[in-house]
């Protein structure tokens, strides 16, 4: 029997000239692998102008058929396009999604969502309406290192976990400097900043290995530490051209319990914005259990999916601490490197930034095209409705502060 043919993909925002570069870096190189061209055709893309996206399919040598659009809406009204990716600005996810959502096309959405969740929720009840698929970019759940995370806990190489501890710093490249096309990033009204980037995606993976903190037992301190921001432009030799007023923290605490299929477990984060002390790992997480403790140590960049292993970085490690088999430690304690590997031979092809975003890509359209089942879900994605929830709670923690 002749597989099914590929999925018909359009993607909003692959800019040939937007400031961030996660289009082209995170979803076109997948696509572009013969893995990804067994499941998706690029059939369309949609940018600023038409000219724009005309300008893109020249730039990444998509076919001379591509499609090009300059308005979601006309996008949205095209018969030939199963499914559309949104990669824009997170203040324009709504505007840009939601025409193709109310088209019932599938649709995946970066995280953030939108804005707020009340934009969150006007693109959840027109998926409802229409019966569109949301995927939300939540990827970091199915990143290498906390799959065996996840593996190593459910096995219980630590017993049963007791508590778990995050540190991270990150978020923005610097602590008190934004270029000009991230200025965003210090107004919350935006949606996009490093709380609910950085932070929004350590504290997803997080949970997804340990458990959904439990409503009520959450203490939660914010600070804004460095409030004046200064902007620089890279066009102009780094230089700083404006100095505003952010009404974004840069500190966090977090502290709460964790649902377990034992008695809940302690969860403890630090989140600061930035560079971290020299020679401290950008994420340090430790699980501790009743029989042993997990480390894992992320020097290059809090966002497994997107720095693990990145060009230039310190690899990402794992260590296990068995504690023996005497109080306290003593015969038979040991601490030994736990191994950890990307897997699929196609993820060699690409850039750490594609890998992760690849395999969540690749499992809908294994499952959209009938050759998985519901269970896929469990495998590698996430659903608009359950990131719903998830903003629901980094806004709800966000509310309690004010700048």
């Amino acid at each position: 029997m002749a597989p099914p043919p590929p999925f018909r993909v359009a993607i909003i925002g692959l800019s040939a000239s937007a400031v961030t570069s996660w289009a082209p870096e995170a979803h076109l190189p997948a696509l572009q692998t013969a893995a990804g061209r067994e499941r998706y055709r690029i059939v369309a893309l949609c940018n600023s102008s038409e000219a724009a996206a005309r300008a893109s399919i020249a730039t990444y040598g998509l076919p001379a058929d591509t499609k090009a659009y300059g308005s979601p809406a006309e996008l949205a009204a095209d018969p030939d396009v199963d499914f559309v990716i949104c990669s824009t600005r997170v203040d324009k996810h709504l505007e840009t999604a939601l025409p193709s959502v109310r088209a019932g096309k599938d649709v995946f959405v970066e995280w953030p969502v939108a804005s707020n969740t009340a934009d969150v929720d006007a693109l959840a009840a027109a998926a409802r309406q229409s019966g569109a698929r949301v995927l939300v970019g939540l990827q970091g759940r199915w990143a290498p290192p906390v799959l065996k995370l996840r593996e190593l806990l459910a096995a219980g190489a630590i017993g049963r976990l007791l508590s778990c501890e995050v540190r991270a710093y990150g978020g923005t490249n610097d602590r008190e400097l934004l270029p000009v096309g991230l200025k965003y990033f210090a107004q919350r009204a935006a949606g996009g900043n490093p709380i609910t980037i950085g932070f929004g995606h350590v504290i997803d993976f997080v949970q997804s290995v340990v458990g959904e903190l439990v409503p009520g037992t959450v203490h939660t301190h914010f600070q804004l530490q460095r409030p004046e921001v200064r902007i620089r432009d890279p066009a102009r030799n780094n230089q700083i051209v404006e100095t505003i007023r952010s009404d974004v923290p840069d500190l966090l605490s977090l502290h709460g319990e964790s649902y377990q299929p034992y008695p809940p477990a302690t969860l403890t984060v630090l989140f600061r914005r930035g560079q971290p002390f020299p020679g401290t790992p950008a994420l340090t997480w430790t699980l501790h259990g009743t029989a042993g403790e997990l480390r894992l140590v992320a020097p290059g960049g809090i966002a497994l999916q997107a720095d693990a292993g990145y060009a230039g970085a310190e690899p990402v490690r794992i260590a296990l601490h068995r504690f023996g088999n005497q109080p306290g430690g003593g015969e038979g304690e040991v601490v030994e490197d736990v191994p950890w590997s990307w897997g699929d031979g196609w993820q060699a092809e690409v850039s750490v930034r594609a890998r992760t975003v690849g395999r969540v890509l690749f499992a809908w359209a294994d499952y959209r095209r009938g050759l998985v089942g519901e269970e896929g879900r469990e495998k590698g994605w996430v659903e608009l409705e359950e990131a719903a929830e998830r903003a629901r709670q980094i806004q709800g923690w966000l509310d309690g502060w004010q700048a």
